[in-house]
């Protein structure tokens, strides 16, 4: 595991403030690792997840600091989203 993905991990958890999340979403940043959000928050895992959002290490630390919307980069072709696009909305919701 690298520090992108332990320094992610504890964000994460930060941000979701023991929330949970009522379904599994992977995120992995391309060259350092993935990480899973279920709910018991978030941890680095490989693990099979609903949805899957890959991104660069750049754009996945710019959605973690509110600096881009996730959409916003869905759309723009910077964060790829494959499998359950309603957890992926609802991923987006508690990120926020």
């Amino acid at each position: 595991m690298t520090d992108v993905v332990t320094e992610a991990v504890t964000a994460l958890n930060a941000k979701m403030d023991g929330a949970g999340y009522d379904g599994t979403a992977k995120f992995i940043i391309e060259d350092e690792g993935s990480i899973v959000i279920d709910s018991g928050g978030a941890r680095a895992s490989d693990d099979d997840a609903d949805v899957t959002l890959t991104a660069t290490t750049d754009v996945f630390k710019a959605i973690l600091d509110g600096e881009m919307n996730p959409t916003t980069a869905f759309m723009t072709g910077k964060l790829s989203v494959d499998g359950d696009m309603g957890q992926a909305m609802k991923l987006a919701g508690v990120l926020s």
